[in-house]
């Protein structure tokens, strides 16, 4: 993508609500017009001065947005304008401190995100198939007014209390909900005690003969049943909707909602799956399985050797992308790289326009806007040195971003979360506790440095971020390009924070189901299979085409545990750690042997281990391998060993008519047993032969 110029900026002081002196003072080179007060009002002529220069343009000013945009479209200039809350997210705060370093650094992030590669969407048609589901009137009621605008099918759990229109525009059944998969635009239903209300239904519904395991489809399902909801992740799926069916402002909020969801809609795809490097399986064993644990709206299943991520059910939690080991699913909403140059420009805006001690409040986009925006307007506000950094959810947020961010110079991060996604944080969770493991392994103290908030209340905001001025985690900012996978990124964090570590160490334990570590090998019980080898995803294990070995690449290691389930003797163990050594970076030989040698000829040919426990459990015990010249066969090459066995395979018959067959390993017991020789196989050249010497067909067969 061509790289985009810096947005002319269009800063207002908001009825001189905000002291915005320094800050224009400092980005005098990139304002379109000198300091407005009233831009929205007296002022718009400047605004529209502005449209007709050359470039971008982006208005300090989210309030008025929908007004500057149309005025942006009536003179065909809507698509130069972009806009940048600075009001409730730095101007309004009741802090001293200056605010100029914070203005700067806001304006500075969103014109990286303008950079951003735009995500790709799906569409998704949804043809207006409405299942209501529910108890009583109250569902009728819902399907009345839903059939305006949806074609409405409605299922009752409960009838006591309905009362019957006299016109009824859609079917009634009776049912009860057994399995409900898909998102909108495409959801199968499953229902027992499935029946239809009889046309002669007077006092109340009557229902025909029921049936259980009818199945359908809608591009809509309404829940009013007051139940527990049918589905993983009830508040994360596009066309599912449920309220309490005695809440009536819950229904009618409903309604509303579910009457705009006909035709075709567009909606991101958020994660990308990479097969080739997925560590899930190999030859029917599972290994990581983080990505489905993880996944709040079921959207992720395994289908044996691999996961399928439903894009349709998916809801951009990124979850899935904050946990995956190999990468094998990232994020797309945006991808990492877009996501840490926001962060690192963030940072480095802020520290640049002389700003100091940044902590960086991370937050899911509206939920944590409308925190801010009623702190900035009810109470003290963000302070100066607290920087709103926006996401699409929290709990994406993993820690390759959250070291980049102490090296880029943060000293705290706090995470304010919706409490409605709640049951999504753990993975959130996990990548604060190992951020901060592999911190206080070099002896940094991260205590209080990380907090989760989950709360709605800007109260509660306000009492986390007061005072959180911690002190320097390092003295030396170091700003990570976001280049290369997120393992890359983490070993060039951790490597920097090592040059000025409290405690230096070159290996740092984790935790039990951290991603990275080593395997070892039990020499006396391995045989060199190499099946380890073949199951590993992440190639951190190896083998030597020319001698028997095993070695192994720490930093490639995810810890999927593959290898230790594939392995035949149970040899491996796991060791979760983090190596800073440069021998992690280099194949460690685990195990080596000396190859066996071919007894015949003496070439080598696997490996001594092997040939001596095939020798133990089948030398004198297999009927193939009960003679001396036999048994040799297992030590011979294989060109050697189809050699003698062809030089052991001719036949000899007795005088009594049974046949041996020498040391044929081939026969075993048969040839004991008086079984006769196998006949021997005719071929073209026999039929020639017999022609030219004019042998009849009977003579020839009984010659052969």
């Amino acid at each position: 993508m061509p790289a985009q110029t810096n947005a002319r900026i269009l800063l207002c002081s908001c009825f001189k609500t905000m002291d915005l002196g320094k800050t224009a003072e400092a980005m005098a080179e990139q304002l379109a017009a000198p300091l407005c007060s009233q831009l929205c009002r007296d002022e718009v002529p400047t605004f529209e001065a502005a449209l007709k220069g050359d470039g971008p343009l982006m208005v300090a000013c989210t309030q008025e947005a929908p007004l500057f945009a149309e005025i942006a479209d009536d003179a065909d200039e809507g698509a130069k304008v972009s806009f940048v809350n600075i009001r409730e997210q730095a101007g309004w705060t009741h802090d001293g401190g200056d605010i100029s370093p914070k203005v700067q650094a806001l304006i500075a992030e969103a014109q990286q995100a303008a950079r951003s590669t735009p995500a790709h969407l799906q569409e998704i048609v949804s043809d207006g198939m409405c299942l209501v589901y529910g108890a009583g009137q109250a569902a009728l009621d819902a399907a009345i007014a839903l059939e305006e605008s949806l074609s409405v099918t409605l299922v009752l759990t409960s009838w006591d209390d309905v009362l019957l229109p006299s016109v009824l525009p859609f079917p009634i059944f009776a049912g009860r909900l057994r399995r409900l998969n898909g998102a909108l635009g495409r959801f199968d239903v499953v229902m027992d005690a499935y029946a239809p209300m009889l046309p002669s239904s007077r006092s109340q519904p009557e229902f025909g003969l029921t049936r259980d395991g009818a199945k359908a489809s809608c591009s809509v399902v309404v829940d009013l049943s007051g139940a527990s909801a049918p589905l993983t992740g009830p508040e994360r799926r596009d066309g599912y909707l449920r309220a309490d069916p005695r809440d009536a402002a819950a229904i009618a909020k409903l309604v509303n909602e579910a009457s705009e969801l006909t035709g075709t809609f567009e909606k991101p795809v958020y994660v990308h799956y990479d097969a080739d490097i997925c560590a899930h399986s190999h030859a029917g064993k599972t290994g990581c399985s983080r990505c489905l644990d993880a996944c709040p709206a079921g959207a992720i299943t395994s289908t044996g050797e691999e996961v399928s991520v439903d894009t349709g059910i998916c809801g951009g939690c990124g979850n899935c992308a904050a946990t995956c080991p190999t990468g094998a699913i990232s994020y797309r909403y945006p991808n990492r790289s877009d996501h840490l140059s926001r962060l690192e420009r963030l940072l480095s805006a802020y520290d640049d326009a002389g700003g100091v001690a940044p902590v960086v409040l991370v937050h899911g986009g509206e939920h944590g806007s409308q925190i801010i925006g009623a702190m900035a307007r009810l109470g003290q506000g963000l302070p100066a040195h607290v920087l709103p950094f926006a996401e699409h959810s929290v709990s994406g947020f993993g820690h390759e971003a959250i070291l980049s961010a102490f090296s880029a110079g943060a000293r705290g991060l706090i995470f304010l979360a919706d409490p409605r996604e709640q049951d999504a944080l753990a993975t959130l969770e996990q990548e604060v506790a190992l951020a901060s493991e592999l911190l206080s392994g070099l002896g940094y103290d991260v205590t209080n440095r990380l907090p989760i908030l989950t709360s709605s209340d800007p109260d509660a905001l306000e009492q986390v971020v007061a005072g959180q001025a911690p002190a320097a985690l390092v003295q030396t900012v170091k700003r990570i390009a976001p280049v290369g996978s997120k393992r890359d990124i983490v070993r060039l964090a951790v490597s920097n924070f090592k040059q000025e570590a409290p405690v230096p160490s070159e290996t740092i334990a984790l935790s039990e189901g951290a991603p990275y570590g080593r395997i070892s090998i039990d020499a006396e019980g391995c045989t060199l299979c190499l099946s380890c080898v073949s199951a590993c995803p992440a190639g951190a294990l190896a083998d030597n085409p020319d001698r028997p070995e095993v070695s192994f690449i720490e930093t490639a290691c995810v810890q999927c545990g593959l290898c230790q389930t594939t392995c035949p003797e149970s040899v491996i163990a796991l060791e979760p750690r983090y190596n800073l050594q440069l021998e992690a970076v280099r194949p460690v030989v685990l195990h080596r042997e000396e190859p066996a040698t071919c007894v015949s000829c003496g070439e080598p040919f696997g490996t001594a281990s092997t040939i001596n426990r095939i020798k133990e459990k089948l030398a004198g015990k297999h009927s193939m391998f009960r003679s001396e010249a036999q048994s040799a066969l297992i030590e011979m090459c294989d060109d050697c060993r189809i050699k003698t066995q062809a030089e052991m395979g001719t036949f000899q018959t007795s005088a009594q008519g049974t046949a041996s067959a020498g040391a044929n390993p081939f026969l075993g017991d048969l040839a004991a047993k008086g079984a006769a020789p196998r006949p021997r196989i005719r071929t073209t050249d026999d039929y020639l032969e017999a022609d030219r010497q004019g042998l009849s067909m009977d003579d020839f067969l009984k010659e052969s």
